[in-house]
């Protein structure tokens, strides 16, 4: 069949029609639907017509409102989590360790040396103000020009309405610095806080307040640092820091012997130099043979304390973290310590997490669809919310204060923050990190894993080595490590560390989604049943019903466009057009008979009369049957 045929046998099906009006399609289905109800309404008397005409557009209404809570429950896509435990061969996890204090005091002491007089005569000050004691008499001078790009101050509150700045190395302050001594009762009036300033000399500064002055030195010790470090280049940092041979003493995994060559070095801001064992970069991922101490591993550190940097770590011991081959290890969001003199044992249980993704849950398979740039990818590590997290921060660091901070991974063409190139990074570091609009902008462009593993630690500490094996013991690793019969260790820089699966049994955390397309049919069907006594085929009649109806609209509205036309037309010819008698006898008046009614064979047609005019042929043009009116006859 051709196209055209098609077309007109469409045209003519739709111009046909169903066949009848609203009110007869209306009255054959409620007759002929199999759905209760719509039948009782033209079958019974006029009372219980009315009666079942309610009830079924109650029940109607019930449905609808119903098939909306559900499909809004199903469009919410809510998640059921199970928990399922499972028992095999697992892979050891990768185990970071580091010293908790970042570089040798003997090696970065040089760089720090103006850093500790300024922080040891304002705690001087501070503390013993009796004249005679001031800076001014130190020889040689401070560098007050280091001190001033973020000075330690005392913020006086005997009126909290009206508090009083001091500067601590002002020379007129020896008064107040009397008022001051940690002995006194007024101290508790005083506060000790870092000045942190838009630029040096500017007025557009803020405060950060501490309740101890142990914190403020800590903090203020910290950004000085990171302003002269910052400046440190890469190998020196490391060089500076403490090396895999120094302070792993022995390595034992399973029954095979391991030492510091089976550990992959890096360089962590906060820590130093870390050493990650089983870290699966370049070799594959150990598995272990059973669970047990025996079979975990066991290390021997040497954290060397008597070389820490007094002012920059407070704590020591090893921090060390579990985590997943190929991820970086954030020691200070998840890492613990293990304390010097001490066995510690670390009891490992696996939770595997696994979580749906969109449309359920906003997580990420691999970080690719996260509009976060990943800093940490120069590490080939793998995603983690915690790296997106910092790449953030340090993205918005660049873009607002046009630096980069010293703990986070630098962007491509930008270099670190330092006092003299950058004299206000520490106020606008300050200030973003305490901005809440900026954390939540950093909270909802990182998405989680999908799939996550957590390693549950179970600790627990004993003193090591004893009383009565510290002797020998501490003679054996120091003759390994220096090839010297003196005793170059002891219990302050010892730490043991004995981790291990507690278990093979394993916790998987799943989701799955509590609401299903299967659930979501039969939900709606299920109500469409109970309330009205439907079916799917009584939703197709009702589709029927539907179509039905919009081919009589289409005829009708056909029909009101010939109408229409038809009055146009009437408005064009006020009179009755001429019949075609009439135009025939018009023909005929004119001698054109032989052309309107067939011309007889042989005859000759007439010569006109003298002085007759010529024929008007237009005024004898017939107009179209088709633009007549339907009044004429066109018999």
């Amino acid at each position: 069949m051709n196209l055209k045929k098609y077309l007109v046998r469409a045209l003519h099906r739709l111009q046909k029609g169903p066949g009848y009006t609203y009110k007869e399609l209306l009255v054959w289905y409620c007759d002929n639907t199999n759905t209760h109800g719509p039948k009782r309404i033209i079958k019974e008397g006029p009372k219980k017509k009315l009666i079942w005409f309610f009830l079924t557009l109650l029940f109607a209404s019930l449905v609808f409102w119903q098939w909306g809570i559900l499909i809004n429950t199903y469009l919410s896509y809510n998640v059921t989590s199970s928990l399922s435990i499972g028992f095999k061969t697992m892979k050891f996890p990768a185990v970071t360790v580091c010293n908790a204090n970042p570089f040798k005091y003997s090696e970065v002491k040089p760089l720090l040396k103006e850093l500790d007089r300024l922080i040891e005569a304002a705690l001087e000050r501070i503390l013993q103000p009796t004249p005679g004691n001031g800076s001014e008499n130190l020889s040689p001078p401070l560098d007050l020009e280091l001190w001033n790009q973020i000075p330690l101050v005392l913020i006086d509150e005997h009126d909290k309405d009206n508090p009083v700045i001091l500067d601590i190395f002002e020379t007129n302050q020896t008064a107040v610095g009397n008022e001051t001594a940690m002995g006194n009762e007024t101290s508790k009036k005083y506060k000790l806080a870092v000045k942190l300033c838009s630029h040096q000399g500017s007025d557009n500064c803020t405060y950060r307040n501490f309740s101890s002055a142990a914190q403020a030195v800590t903090e203020w010790y910290i950004l000085q640092s990171t302003s002269i470090l910052s400046k440190v280049p890469l190998h020196e940092r490391i060089r500076m820091g403490y090396q895999a041979e120094d302070m792993i003493l022995a390595c034992l995994y399973g029954a095979e012997p391991c030492n510091y060559k089976n550990f992959t070095q890096i360089y962590h801001p906060d820590h130093g130099n870390c050493y990650i064992f089983n870290w699966g970069m370049d070799e594959e991922a150990l598995n272990s043979s059973n669970p047990g101490a025996e079979f975990g591993l066991k290390l021997i550190l040497d954290i060397s304390q008597q070389d820490y940097i007094p002012y920059l770590s407070s704590a020591a011991g090893a921090r060390l973290m579990l985590h997943q081959q190929k991820s970086f290890p954030f020691l200070k969001d998840q890492g613990i310590y293990a304390m010097a003199g001490t066995e510690t044992s670390i009891g490992v249980l696996v939770d595997e997490l696994e979580r749906m993704g969109y449309p359920y849950s906003d997580c990420t398979m691999n970080g690719s669809d996260v509009p976060v740039k990943n800093l940490y990818s120069q590490y080939n590590t793998s995603y983690s919310i915690q790296a997106c997290l910092r790449s953030c921060f340090q993205n918005h660091m660049v873009e607002i204060c046009g630096c980069g901070h010293y703990m986070f991974p630098l962007p491509e063409g930008v270099t670190y923050c330092n006092n003299q190139d950058n004299p206000g990074w520490a106020y606008c570091y300050s200030s973003l990190r305490s901005s809440i609009k900026q954390r939540q902008i950093c909270i909802d462009s990182c998405k989680e894993t999908c799939n996550d593993t957590q390693y549950k630690m179970t600790i627990s500490m004993a003193d090591w080595p004893s009383e009565a094996s510290e002797d020998w013991i501490f003679h054996i690793l120091s003759y390994e490590r220096d090839m010297s019969t003196n005793v170059t260790l002891d219990r302050n820089g010892i730490i043991k560390l004995n981790i291990y699966f507690q278990e093979y049994n394993y916790r998987t955390i799943s989701e799955s989604a509590a609401t299903t397309i299967v659930w979501l049919l039969s939900s709606l069907g299920g109500q469409f049943g109970f309330w009205m006594g439907g079916s799917v085929l009584c939703l197709i009649e009702f589709g029927e019903i539907i179509i039905d109806s919009l081919w009589i609209t289409i005829i009708n509205v056909i029909g009101w466009c010939k109408g229409l036309k038809q009055r146009r037309a009437r408005a064009r010819y006020p009179d009755a057009p001429p019949t075609v008698s009439e135009l025939v006898e018009a023909h005929t008046n004119l001698g054109f008979q032989h052309e309107a009614v067939g011309a007889v064979p042989g005859a000759e047609a007439l010569p006109p009369e003298p002085g007759t005019p010529p024929p008007n042929y237009d005024s004898l043009r017939v107009q179209p049957l088709d633009s007549l009116g339907p009044d004429s006859d066109t018999e």
